[in-house]
Order: structure tokens, then sequence, then C-alpha cells
């Protein structure tokens, strides 16, 4: 494998800050590590008797895109403008690089009051409870009651509440209808349909029309949906990640993702990488103009890709169904992102009152809408609904994975040194299959040990 143009060696960046400096919660002054750590609990027993009547100051952090950071920003006014007494200071970005800057916030006991995590951060950081509060403890400021107990369960860690989900979600495939009528095709709903698209776009349309694309993070999630769909089992325990599946089995997923690949599917990653670098698919030009015809994505980025492409595709964008690779339905649904409470918040009953208007109240929840997903709990959702919040690609999408899906997710699949753009075991694992040209017995290994490296136990 050509290291010097991989995309794994030039995105090999720090995503790490300094914390120096950071300020406390409630407007008090830094202090970092086991200090903070120990000083919190009889804080945060203080605060939760009761909202002070004294000025407070929240931070709170999330990443997202422009959509995100406006609606978090219109309903933290909401909010202020209820409770006058409570300023909520925002820090928010991209996702490129957050997880990081968040795990040197957690090391060093100066994450936000309020902070939007992955589900398996709960894991990652705060696997024995260490790094958010129970929110059992705060249930007189924040409805528990509006979520299913499914739901409450998969962010329920060390006997602890350590979030609330935002919403559920999943991946589904997106499709250009205006390009797929140019080739004269439908769109694909089986393996076969699928192989057969590839060979008619390239013999239609040309050789630089594909009518899918992914990234290595997304071929290894369609890796995982065709295996399970295959074989009818978890790719692991969803408690212990033990991995349910042989090295025989994995190799023949990797080639099926290269028979994609070789198929005229989807593009060779180095050819995609030399037209544009690292930019994320719903930017590049081939997506935007419709050369790229398809996506495999999570059902709440449905308007993130709408709205990428162009006047001459626009309309086109659909919502297609799930492919039927096997006798079973592959693919997993999961917690798309929870909001939870540090241990270092000094003021842990305002921050639970924070989190209950933005997700459970008709002003903040009609506010967020669905730029989260579509609203987990239930009283968001009926309020979001009403305020004609809801983006109809959205819900529509989320319905059919939730409506398809049955499969678990275990906690390390989206570890961080697994799926990292750039640098992650997955990344190299599909960068040596597409700039080496090798099969899936010539990887497998090195997937399996990476696995095995973030503690999966392999059979």
């Amino acid at each position: 494998m050509s290291k010097a143009i991989s995309r794994r060696d030039f995105l090999k960046v720090s995503g790490a800050v300094g914390a120096a400096g950071l300020l406390a919660a409630c407007g008090g002054s830094g202090n970092a590590g086991s200090t903070a750590t120990s000083t919190a609990a009889s804080s945060a027993a203080a605060s939760v008797a009761g909202l002070s009547s004294d000025p407070v100051t929240l931070t709170m952090s999330w990443w997202g895109g422009e959509s995100r950071h406006n609606a978090y920003q219109e309903a933290i006014k909401a909010f202020s403008a209820e409770h006058s007494t409570i300023t909520v200071n925002p820090t928010f970005a991209a996702w490129s690089g957050w997880e990081d800057t968040m795990s040197t916030k957690f090391a060093g006991g100066v994450a936000e009051d309020v902070c939007q995590i992955n589900w398996n951060w709960l894991y990652n950081y705060s696997k024995n409870g260490q790094t958010f509060i129970d929110l059992n403890s705060v249930s007189e400021y924040l409805d528990l009651t509006q979520w299913d107990e499914a739901k409450l369960a998969a962010c329920n860690v060390a006997n602890s509440q350590q979030c609330v989900p935002v919403a559920m979600t999943g991946r589904i495939f997106y499709w250009n209808k205006t390009t797929f009528d140019k080739a004269g095709i439908s769109f694909p709903t089986t393996l076969d349909e699928l192989m057969a698209a590839g060979k008619t776009f390239q013999e239609k349309l040309g050789d630089d029309y594909y009518p899918l694309h992914l990234g290595a993070y997304d071929r290894m999630i369609l890796m995982v949906f065709y295996l399970e769909s295959k074989y009818g089992k978890d790719w692991a325990d969803p408690v212990t990640s033990t991995l349910n599946y042989t090295e025989d089995e994995i190799a023949e997923g990797i080639d099926f993702i290269k028979s994609l690949v070789d198929g005229h599917v989807m593009m060779n990653l180095k050819t995609y990488y030399s037209a544009n670098s690292d930019t994320a698919t719903h930017q590049s030009n081939e997506w935007i103009t419709g050369k790229i015809a398809g996506i495999f994505e999570w059902d709440s980025a449905a308007s993130k890709y709408s709205s990428a492409l162009d006047d001459a595709n626009k309309d086109g964008f659909t919502v297609g169904e799930e492919i039927k690779f096997g006798d079973n339905n592959g693919g997993f649904s999961k917690v798309s992102m929870g909001l939870a409470i540090t241990k270092t918040s000094k003021c842990v009953a305002e921050a639970a009152t924070l989190i209950n208007f933005l997700l459970n109240e008709e002003k903040g929840a009609s506010i967020m809408g669905s730029e989260c997903g579509i609203p987990a709990s239930k009283a968001g959702l009926a309020a979001a609904q009403a305020a004609g919040a809801v983006k109809d690609l959205v819900a529509e999408a989320n319905a059919k994975v939730m409506a398809f899906t049955t499969n678990k997710l275990d906690p390390l699949f989206e570890n961080n040194d697994l799926k990292a753009s750039g640098t992650g075991i997955y990344q190299e694992v599909f960068d040596t299959v597409d700039y080496d040209g090798v099969a899936g017995a010539d990887v497998v290994d090195t997937l399996l040990d990476g696995m095995e490296s973030v503690g999966y136990t392999i059979g």
C-alpha cells in the first residue's frame, strides 16, 4: 500500500486540545483531575436540592452542522427567556476532532455541564459511572417517563442512567433518481440488482458515474449489514463485545465490499481521494452533480445530502428501501446521541432543567425539531410534530430503518481507534484493499488485531 498517497497517512492529525484555562461549570474556576471530581459530588448534591435563586452560568457542548447549531442556539435563547437567572454558554463545532477534544476535557475534569455525547462514550469514558451523573438523581427536573424503557436501558451503564437519548438512528440507502433515470433503471433492492446497476452506469453513463459510494467507516457498516443479512446474528455480543463471526466469514464480508468496487458499484478509494482529498462525500463534486448517485447513511443525514445537490439533481433525492442481501434483515439501530450531565457540574438541577426544556418541553422541542434526528422523547416528538419541525425526509428514513433493523450494536464498534477517518483500523483495512487490490483474507488479521486491541473478545 502506498502510504504516501493514502488517506490514512495524510489525515493523521491530533484532535486533542489543551484543557488549561477552561472555566468550570456555573462560572467557577477550573479544578482539573481528581480535585474537581472529588468536589463535584458534594456540590452536585447541594444543587439537586433546588434551582438556585442566584444567577448561575451553565456550559453546554455539542457537535454538528450549521442547522443543528442554529437550532440549539435558538432553543437556548428560549430557555434563557423562561429562566432569567440561568445563562447558558455553548461550545460547538463540526464532528472532526470532537471526540478527541471531549476525551481531553473528561480526563481533565473540565468538560461542560451538559454534553451531547455518542452512546458508546458511556463505555469509553464512564464505564464505571465516573464521568456522568445518574439522571435518576435529578428526575424532579428531568421527566424520564417520556422515554421508553428500552431506550433508557441503552443508556444505563454501571447501573446508572448516564444520559437520555436524543434520538434513535440507523443506516438507510439514499438515491438520486435523476441519475438513475438517465441510466434507465430503477433503484436496487437486491444484491443482484445493485451489481447490475454498476455495470449499467458504466456502460450507459461512463466510467465516472457510480450508483453508490462509501467511505471506509461506511464500508465497514455495510459489510456488517451484509453479514448479518446472510448469517442472521449480531456482529458481536451487545454487552460483552464478543465477536460472533469467524475469520473466514469476515474475510467473505471484506470481499463483498471489494466486489462492489471491482463491479463499478463504488468508486475506488484511491480514485476518490485523488480527486477529493479528505472532502466528505456530500461535499464532493461527484455527489453534487449526480455522478455518485447513492449513499448508505444515517437517517438523520437525509437533509444534509439532499441540500448538497445542485439544482439539476436536487429534485431527484429519494429515500430508498433497505437492500435484501440475504434471508435476514441486516443492519442495526442505535442511540444516535444523548445528553448527559458531568459529575464536575456544580449545578446539576439547572443542567437537568435545560435538558428537559430541550427534549421534553413544547417550546424547546418545537425548536429542536428533527435537527438531531427524530426525537426519542414522546412529549418532544409530539411538540416537534405539532410545530411542523420534523423534516419529512428524516421521518421517512427513520421509519424505514426502525421497521427493518433488528440487530443490536455493541459498544466497541464505534471506538475511535477503529472508526476514525484517516487514522482508524477500518480505514487501514479498506485503504489496503483498494490501494493494493488484495483480498479479504490478506487483511482480516489487521481488522481482528485492531478489534482485539480496543477490547473485543475474538473467538
